[in-house]
């Protein structure tokens, strides 16, 4: 996939009805040029599919096929060349966000079962503003301190993804200290639909203060929010705030299993990036 193939990727994914716009193309083909791939059907265009790698663990994403060219092995050959490229560079974990459809098909590939998420949509209803503090656009050594508790909490160093995210969504970024230490962030990002809500990583102690904070910073705006269902805490803000559940995912993995810290995922990154 190159930049030229981005009209593509937004035509599949507004006929998917999916949330991501212009940036998140061009984001993902910066993290991963030579992870993206397009899927062609007699000499045509149809498919997309991205697979990103930090370290040694993998995320595949956008398996996006045109209307007219499904239930034709598409999906499933090109999901067979990103695992092949990511088995050529080494990743011992690949993992992915399935909907019910895509679950069968991931699992005769390899996958199995992790644990269930639920996306929350609405409005939300404004709440009072906490004390978390607001990053600057530049973020310098900050960036190093939370990449750090990210991946000590997600087992996945995710520096580049995170530097992206907070570059573009300076507004919607905070990070919470607890005597001089990253006790947890939020961020998220622009859509076609909607703001999504995350990644919001954080201690039991800042989750809530954190999470709360970016509801109300989007109140009265559409927003999408994907809560791991074992985060029970997580899913009492989210419903209290008005929102409800729209859809259910399966965090599914290939390979290794790696050991993150479910209660500490407020909100996920949204399936594209976990």
């Amino acid at each position: 996939m190159t930049i030229a193939d981005i009209p593509l990727g937004l035509k599949l994914a507004r006929q998917a009805g999916w949330n991501q716009i212009e940036t998140d193309w061009r984001r993902f083909l910066t993290m991963q040029p030579d992870g993206c791939f397009v899927g062609e059907l007699d000499g045509t265009a149809v498919a997309t599919t991205a697979a990103f790698i930090f370290g040694p663990v993998a995320w595949i994403a956008m398996v996006l096929v045109d209307i007219d060219s499904r239930r034709k092995g598409v999906a499933t050959t090109l999901l067979k060349h990103a695992l092949e490229f990511l088995d050529g560079q080494g990743v011992k974990t690949v993992r992915l966000d399935a909907t019910a459809a895509g679950q069968p098909v991931y699992e005769k590939l390899g996958f199995v079962p992790e644990y269930p998420l639920s996306r929350y949509v609405g409005t939300p209803k404004p709440s009072p503003k906490s004390a978390a503090l607001m990053l600057p656009p530049t973020i310098g050594r900050q960036l190093k301190a939370i990449a750090a508790f990210d991946c000590e909490m997600t087992a996945t160093p995710r520096e580049k993804m995170l530097a992206r995210l907070f570059e573009e969504s300076p507004d919607l970024t905070r990070v919470l200290y607890r005597e001089g230490r990253v006790e947890g962030y939020v961020t998220g990002r622009r859509g076609a639909n909607a703001t999504l809500i995350g990644p919001c990583i954080a201690t039991a102690h800042a989750g809530p203060v954190l999470l709360n904070e970016a509801l109300s910073r989007c109140a009265g705006q559409p927003v999408f929010i994907d809560v791991p269902r074992d985060n029970a805490p997580a899913i009492e803000i989210v419903e209290n705030s008005g929102l409800t559940v729209q859809r259910h995912f399966t965090r599914m993995c290939r390979g290794a299993r790696i050991q993150d810290h479910v209660e500490a995922i407020w909100a996920s990154s949204g399936p594209e990036k976990g």
